[in-house]
């Protein structure tokens, strides 16, 4: 076992918990593979630029073509910490996400959890956010703590807070930012190498990068366990995944979704 139970049970619990220099040796190789990201981006890149020197840029889907994504996802510790945190006794790659925060960027990731966006439902499921750079905790990701306890599925919403899917069958999300001191809050200061771990259901905010000297560089790798389905939501997905032949209810299988020995 490589984490200990209590970072198992306050992932239960909380549905985040903070990873502490587990992902150091791979920080380096990461970098570099972001700079071929951000050189050669993918169909699927978002990338925001702010009024002033700011620039947001995300990306997925990009390990089989990018080799230190790929060596990071097969060979690294998170396929098995994932599992341990599911408490699945398999795991399979969702999806890797990469996200570059520039200096001066003042863009927030609204409050969202990401469930509703994806293509599969089941509990067994874990995000490793991985910090490439110091994050002080005031410009760190947040979360409201056992949120993915309620088993509820908000409205996925864009980056300018208007629906994804039109008569959407969930709700708004709350106004949390207006009702803070209605919630637990959780967040943590991050040095490169640490990571948090969070559930598909666990709601989750981050403010821009006001630091005018620091990039902000995050590696997020999803990953979903015994009990993981594939759904089909009301309407496309991010990922797409284009190619998979999968029905709504089907376990999840195939090459988009790699089998990683633990």
């Amino acid at each position: 076992m490589i984490t200990s139970d209590k970072k198992i049970r306050q992932f239960q619990d909380s549905g985040a918990v903070v990873l502490r220099g587990y992902f150091k040796d791979w920080v380096e190789p990461l970098r570099q593979g972001i700079e071929k990201n951000l050189a050669s981006p993918s169909p699927y890149v978002r990338d925001y630029t702010d009024t002033g020197q700011g620039r947001f840029f995300g990306d997925y889907c990009n390990w089989q073509r990018i080799d230190e994504y790929r060596d990071f996802l097969f060979q690294s510790p998170a396929a098995k910490i994932a599992s341990e945190l599911m408490k699945s006794q398999n795991v399979r790659l969702f999806h890797e996400h990469v996200l570059v925060k520039e200096p001066g960027t003042t863009i927030p990731t609204p409050w969202h959890h990401d469930q509703p966006y994806y293509c599969v439902d089941g509990r067994q499921n874990c995000s490793i956010w991985l910090a490439l750079d110091p994050i002080p905790q005031q410009t760190s990701l947040e979360f409201v703590a056992a949120s993915h306890r309620s088993n509820e599925m908000f409205q996925p919403e864009r980056f300018d807070r208007s629906p994804l899917y039109e008569n959407s069958k969930y709700r708004t999300i709350p106004d949390i930012e207006a009702n803070r001191d209605s919630y637990e809050i959780l967040s943590w200061g991050l040095e490169s190498g640490d990571a948090v771990a969070f559930h598909f259901l666990t709601l989750h905010s981050a403010p821009g990068n006001l630091d005018i000297d620091r990039r902000r560089r995050a590696f997020s790798s999803r990953w979903i366990g015994d009990d993981a389905i594939f759904a089909v939501r009301e309407g496309p997905t991010s990922p797409p995944f284009p190619n998979s032949q999968l029905e709504h209810g089907e376990p999840i299988s195939g090459d988009d979704f790699p089998l990683i020995s633990t």
